[in-house]
């Protein structure tokens, strides 16, 4: 009895060390994103649905994130007037300013690599909405049934909001522990197998 219950503590102490590298599902696709000042703030609407104003910057980054608090935000210089500088205004058109940021190969679909992030000025009728203005500066566009933007201009090659295995970030403060050596409830479990490990040796001399 004494050697089952060692040996199922000592299971125990070997899942409890492998937490750390659990897993946690996250989704490949491309956020949306709104320009306010100096910062990006995940938009609240769909691009089907938003109708940007003239002079407005809006992004898109494509990324496996859990969710839009943990979604990554588009990278490079997102200013309007350097992104629109080459496009003159015109009467009875708007012009909204896009960065489109198609992520790191870490973040890309087997056998795909991404394209380097770029910048676009689309010159749009007023009441355009910003798939619209993306549609005429990012062909091919490709969505869902359910109208979920899967791709921008052509990327990816597949694929639309999959779920993807990713590997759970530990904090700052589990990292440190886990540089320092084991922790200090596995050293204490370890000494607790090892004290029964000897009561069990000294009850089988004992019989014998």
């Amino acid at each position: 009895m004494i050697r089952r219950a060692v040996l199922l503590l000592l299971a125990s102490l070997l899942l409890c060390a492998g937490a750390g590298q659990a897993e946690a599902a996250g989704y490949r696709y491309w956020s949306f994103w709104d320009r306010d000042g100096d910062h990006w703030v995940y938009a609240t609407q769909g691009p089907s649905t938003t109708r940007p104003s003239d002079g407005d910057v809006q992004g898109f980054r494509f990324a496996v994130s859990e969710d839009s608090a943990d979604a990554a935000r588009p990278r490079g210089r997102a200013d309007f007037g350097t992104i629109c500088a080459k496009t003159p205004a015109r009467d009875g058109k708007k012009r909204v300013a896009l960065l489109l940021d198609f992520g790191t190969t870490t973040d890309a679909p087997s056998g795909e690599t991404p394209p380097a992030p770029r910048t676009a000025c689309a010159q749009v009728s007023p009441d355009a909405t910003t798939a619209e203005a993306l549609a005429t500066v990012a062909k091919p566009l490709r969505y869902d049934t359910n109208a979920l933007l899967c791709a921008i201009a052509g990327y990816p090659e597949k694929g639309c909001g999959e779920p993807v295995a990713k590997e759970q970030k530990p904090t700052a403060q589990k990292e440190n522990k886990s540089d320092e050596g084991p922790s200090l409830g596995l050293v204490a479990g370890i000494v607790v197998v090892a004290a029964l490990g000897a009561a069990a040796i000294w009850h089988a001399r004992r019989r014998g």
